[in-house]
């Protein structure tokens, strides 16, 4: 069975994406299948990394 991790704060410039991108990779290298999404819809950043 598949596993959610959310990464979540209201307040903008805490490290979500970072954080968020650093756990896939790292699962990733451990063999997981990783499926990683920027949800904001208004500021996303995920695609300038």
């Amino acid at each position: 069975m598949g596993k959610i991790v959310a990464v979540h704060s209201y307040k903008g410039g805490t490290g979500k994406t970072i954080i968020s991108t650093n756990l896939a990779v790292t699962l990733a290298k451990l063999g997981r299948k990783v499926c990683l999404m920027d949800l904001d819809f208004r500021a996303p950043s995920l695609s300038t990394l």
